[in-house]
């Protein structure tokens, strides 16, 4: 007769062999590099000979903004879409051209937007609104809550939902990164493989800069009685990173609402280094005053 230790035992092995095994059946969503090892490997823009395998370097998106925004409000609040306290909420990870222009919904296959903007591009081609379920279906569907938990805390739209943004995001930006390319995920493709991949790789460049750390660092909080100068917020950030990244300023300059950093990456966009280069656009602050305002408490919430 087995002891009731023993079937104990036997029960908790089977419990952890079960979670190891759900853990192991998350599929991968990166892509296939193994061509990559025999590339010459270099910072993007910074290549004297033609890329020859657009999976390994972002191509000609190689000047790659890690973008952010300092929202007071989402509208929606009512629904439990809040912002990070403490924390600038994640935008995204655009690709600008080496030579300061950019591309925008390359791959209409992969167009998740439901309000394109623009609707139209230069070229008169319309971008189509998307009908279908939302992105955080795709990152359901592989297993990924906590990619998902993560995003709904710290990737937080204004205006309009969670998903919605992500989804203009990868359609808008993504599609124009090489490296997402569908091609290079190779003849394992999964649906929506370069969806996730593209959402992990914006969250992982987000930690490169924090940027409510970086200025708090260095005695720049919100407030809605003290005025900073964009030099000061210049410094703070440099004094860190090594570059001047953009800041984006509302009201006539005076608003301080958002920063990009421009960074040429060694290797791909999903895994490679990324090194900080000042900014290609200059900034919308007020050189002598810029407000970096408090949030209404009811507007944001503790997360970690």
């Amino acid at each position: 007769m087995i002891s009731p230790a023993k079937v104990a035992i036997v029960s908790l092995l089977l419990d952890l062999a079960g979670a190891f095994g759900s853990k192991s059946s998350i599929p991968n969503t990166f892509p296939d590099l193994f061509a990559c090892v025999s590339q010459p490997s270099v910072f993007s823009c910074e290549n004297t000979t033609v890329i020859q395998n657009t999976c390994c370097s972002p191509t000609p998106g190689g000047l790659v903004l890690q973008t952010q925004f300092w929202d007071t409000f989402t509208g929606f609040e009512k629904e439990g879409q809040k912002l990070p306290k403490n924390s600038w909420i994640i935008h995204g990870l655009w690709p600008d051209n080496c030579d300061g222009s950019f591309d925008q919904y390359c791959d209409l296959s992969r167009q998740f937007d439901r309000s394109p903007s623009p609707a139209q591009l230069p070229d008169g081609t319309v971008v189509p609104a998307y009908k279908g379920p939302g992105v955080d279906t795709f990152i359901e569907e592989f297993g990924r809550q906590d990619l998902l938990d993560f995003m709904n805390k710290f990737w937080v739209s204004q205006g309009s939902s969670n998903a919605d943004f992500w989804a203009h995001e990868f359609s808008k930006h993504a599609t124009c990164t090489s490296t997402f390319d569908v091609a290079c995920y190779g003849p394992k493709y999964k649906k929506n493989q370069d969806v996730v991949d593209f959402f992990d790789a914006v969250v992982r460049a987000s930690h490169q800069f924090p940027t409510f750390d970086l200025l708090a660092s260095a005695g720049i909080v919100p407030s809605n009685r003290t005025t900073y100068t964009l030099s000061q917020l210049q410094n703070a950030v440099k004094a860190q990173t090594g570059s001047i990244p953009y800041f984006g300023c509302t009201s006539n300059g005076t608003i301080l609402s958002e920063v990009w950093y421009f960074n040429h990456v060694h290797g791909t966009e999903q895994f490679g280094i990324f090194k900080s280069v000042d900014s290609t656009t200059p900034s919308t602050c007020s050189a002598a005053g810029v407000r970096y305002l408090e949030r209404n408490p009811s507007s944001e919430r503790e997360v970690r």
